[in-house]
């Protein structure tokens, strides 16, 4: 039995799907497959139901698995107790962050990083949520930044700010002769919207739902600045997060901005990282620098 078989099974049991379990553990779907089927021999029992369409874990994989998630948080903590035992501020640092936030936080948090901790060696990851969450469970990444809810009782959440948002929309959008918005002024509006596995996408169906506004259903973007860019075309409005639109992004040509009276919607930002890390000490510290921007920034 061993580690990297124990890998494969949890990742199988995520995706439940062989090509896309191989794919994320950068191996050839027959190696996953016959890693399995070992660990099933080795056990002498039947851990996965193989079908045409979709593969299944039996009762007794469904346990297994959860072991072997146990076993290899055991052996990340490990792995994190080594790197950090002899200086925990010249070790590696992976962080995964969601695509939404990653360009319009980072400038404003790494280089205070990089002054507090020199030595320190950070390793970015810009993934989907989803993705990051996986990528923690396998001890592919050391700590993630995300938007809340996660959804998982085996990662300690530290809450770093809330984020509202503003709404975006070409400049000669009826909206835009308002200085202020209301939701209500959002009713039977058609927004665009990011594609399915962008957390912000949630939240931008959440204030559909609360105004009466709906999605436009004939495009869906792929990254913010394909949002901005089709409102600047005269395509539609969308929700955009407040840092989003502060500098060091620059204006765009056609594109304005309005916020909400009241108390807007936002999306709350948070840091995660596993339990059993060994490393919370210093994580501690780390979202301490997260949580610490400038407040102006959060002002829409």
């Amino acid at each position: 039995m061993n580690i990297r078989a124990m890998q494969y099974l949890v990742t199988l049991a995520d995706l439940r799907h062989f090509s896309k379990a191989a794919e994320r553990c950068f191996v050839s779907q027959p190696t996953l497959s016959t890693q399995i089927r070992k660990l099933e021999e080795e056990l002498d029992v039947q851990l996965v139901e193989r079908t045409p369409r979709k593969v299944m874990l039996t009762r007794v994989g469904e346990q297994v698995v959860e072991r072997c998630r146990r076993i290899l948080d055991e052996v990340e903590a490990m792995r994190s107790l080594a790197r950090q035992a002899c200086d925990p501020e010249s070790g590696l640092l992976r962080l995964g962050i969601f695509p939404t936030l990653a360009p319009y936080l980072l400038p404003h948090v790494i280089p205070t990083i990089r002054r507090r901790f020199p030595r320190l060696t950070l390793r970015l990851f810009e993934e989907k949520t989803e993705h990051i969450l996986d990528m923690l469970a396998q001890g592919q990444l050391d700590a993630g930044i995300l938007a809340l809810p996660v959804g998982t009782e085996r990662l300690v959440t530290r809450t770093l700010f809330e984020e509202p948002f503003v709404v975006a929309m070409p400049e000669g959008h009826p909206l835009s002769r308002l200085q202020t918005l209301t939701l209500a002024d959002l009713e039977n509006q058609e927004l665009l919207l990011l594609e399915d596995g962008h957390c912000l996408r949630e939240h931008a169906l959440e204030v559909c739902q609360m105004t009466g506004a709906h999605e436009n259903l004939d495009f869906h973007a792929t990254s913010m600045e394909t949002l901005r860019q089709m409102v600047a075309a005269n395509t539609g409005i969308t929700l955009m997060p407040t840092l989003s639109v502060k500098p060091p992004v620059a204006p765009t040509e056609n594109l304005v901005t309005r916020t909400f009276s009241g108390h807007p919607p936002r999306r709350t930002i948070a840091m995660v990282w596993r339990k059993s890390s060994a490393m919370n000490p210093f994580l501690e510290q780390t979202a301490d620098i997260f949580s610490a921007i400038d407040p102006a920034l959060l002002q829409p």
